[in-house]
């Protein structure tokens, strides 16, 4: 989902709010959900918890038609690498999951060889090179 999200849908984003360490997270799933006010700590209702939301500047505008306001909400489930580092995303990652410190207000974040379970290849060191991908 990540690749889903345009820098216009976060472009009125004030400040992301973490809720745990982010420093402890190879990644983090992140969507964009229909929330009732720009700022405040949202409802969360996916099963896994919610580990930091966006908030809006006072510009952002609700959506005409069911008065919402689309912010960015930051999440992990029960079988992610986190709690289960040996399960299903041991290497890789889910589609919609960035790495926490790529992320910041208006910046959609990406992925990295971190939150993709393994360090850099030998060829990418010796280049000099690092991913986002």
């Amino acid at each position: 989902m990540s690749s889903l999200i345009t820098e216009d849908e976060i472009s009125h984003e004030s400040e992301i709010v973490w809720l745990e360490d982010i420093d402890d997270l190879d990644y983090v799933r992140q969507s964009l959900d229909r929330l009732p006010s720009r700022r405040g700590k949202p409802v969360y209702h996916r099963d896994g918890r919610m580990v930091g939301y966006a908030l809006l500047g006072a510009a952002a505008k609700p959506s005409r038609s069911s008065g919402t306001f689309r912010r960015r909400v930051f999440w992990l489930l029960p079988h992610d690498r986190d709690a289960d580092p040996s399960g299903l995303y041991a290497k890789g990652a889910p589609a919609e999951a960035v790495d926490p410190r790529t992320l910041a207000a208006r910046v959609k974040g990406y992925k990295t060889e971190r939150s993709e379970g393994g360090p850099p290849s030998t060829a990418m060191r010796e280049l000099g090179i690092t991913l986002p991908l």
